[in-house]
């Protein structure tokens, strides 16, 4: 099945003009780690509550250390989690800006009253 030519070409050529003002397959990508409930429920987790270990997090969305280890590595290649060592505890940490502000866009917020490390 070939392609429609357009109803109004210069519509259609302003239209398609937009495609240039974004990376589609970069934003796809970043949507496509977004669409998995248990990566944005961590999301939230360390948005509330920053400089959280594994097995906190693990504790707050019910799931095991392992597959909280498995989605934040996931997180960490995207850039948008970032690890500190705490003695032998590991923490994690949200760094990327554009994920802070969308997750404030959705209704996350901060703890009220953060621990300080």
């Amino acid at each position: 099945m070939g392609l429609s030519p357009p109803l109004d070409p210069e519509h259609a050529d302003r239209a398609a003009a937009g495609l240039d003002a974004i990376s589609i397959e970069h934003w796809s990508s970043r949507f496509d780690v977004l669409s998995d409930a248990n990566r944005l429920r961590l999301l939230v987790c360390l948005h509330h509550a920053p400089n959280i270990s594994v097995s906190d997090l693990a504790a707050a969305v019910g799931m095991s250390s392992t597959a909280v280890s498995q989605a934040l590595r996931v997180l960490r290649h995207q850039g948008w989690v970032a690890a500190d060592r705490d003695g032998r505890i590991i923490r994690y940490r949200l760094v990327d800006s554009t994920v802070h502000d969308l997750l404030h866009w959705i209704g996350a917020t901060h703890a009220a009253h953060p621990l300080h490390r």
